[in-house]
């Protein structure tokens, strides 16, 4: 057994690193780059930068210590199949489907499958190794082989980062929670759909109710130490 002290709020938790996945979730050009739908809704983008360097480093950490990285991305195929019909909330909620409704120009543009925004941002572009998840809905977990892929590998610990903190990453740490894993959001390497203090919100939810909160130097501090065990 590989474990580590991994430093976070309210307190440290010791993981199994070959029972640890890295979720990334939604970094896609739609959330962290200029000219994007978050950008196109008015939403500052500019901290994403800072968020991707983080993530980046994550990433870099858990390959090196043999972590199974795991990417999350939300989309459509041109047709709108899976975005839901008459009677589904989410054609009517979703960021993506309500500014492509209202402005036509963007209609086939916005998390749309084989169009820029819908791509991972090049700086976290997945490596040989890496699995690549699609989802329709804020959860990773909803409609998908999520939990499948990660029993399969009796994972049980997730390490997660991504875009928007508030929205994707806490629906999908709420359904880890439910379905038993021990989530762990690197604050640092998540950004909300939103002001600083929709952020603080979010990691009061997650190191109070559903899990705990560390940052990106911690967990890379403490993966390192994996090749000395």
């Amino acid at each position: 057994m590989r474990t580590v002290e991994l430093p976070a709020e309210p307190e440290a938790v010791s993981i199994d690193i070959d029972r640890t996945a890295l979720l990334v979730v939604d970094m896609q050009n739609a959330f962290a780059s200029p000219g994007g739908m978050l950008d196109l809704a008015g939403i500052d983008v500019r901290p994403a930068q800072d968020v991707i360097a983080n993530a980046r480093l994550v990433c870099e950490s858990a390959r090196r210590a043999g972590i199974l990285v795991v990417y999350l991305t939300i989309g459509y195929p041109p047709d709108l199949a899976t975005a839901g019909g008459p009677d589904s909330p989410n054609p009517r909620k979703e960021l993506a489907l309500g500014l492509m409704r209202e402005r036509p120009e963007l209609r086939g543009t916005l998390l749309t499958f084989g169009t820029w925004d819908f791509q991972i941002v090049d700086e976290l572009v997945p490596q040989a190794g890496d699995t690549v998840i699609v989802k329709s809905r804020y959860s990773g977990f909803h409609a998908t082989d999520l939990d499948s892929v990660l029993r399969s590998r009796d994972i049980r610990n997730l390490l997660m980062v991504g875009i928007a903190s508030n929205v994707c990453v806490e629906s999908t740490i709420r359904d880890a929670y439910f379905l038993e894993y021990w989530p762990v959001m690197v604050a640092d390497a998540t950004m909300p759909a939103g002001s600083a203090e929709i952020q603080r919100a979010t990691i009061y939810n997650v190191q109070t109710f559903f899990g705990w909160v560390s940052t990106a130097q911690e967990v890379a501090t403490a993966l390192s130490e994996v090749r000395s065990l």
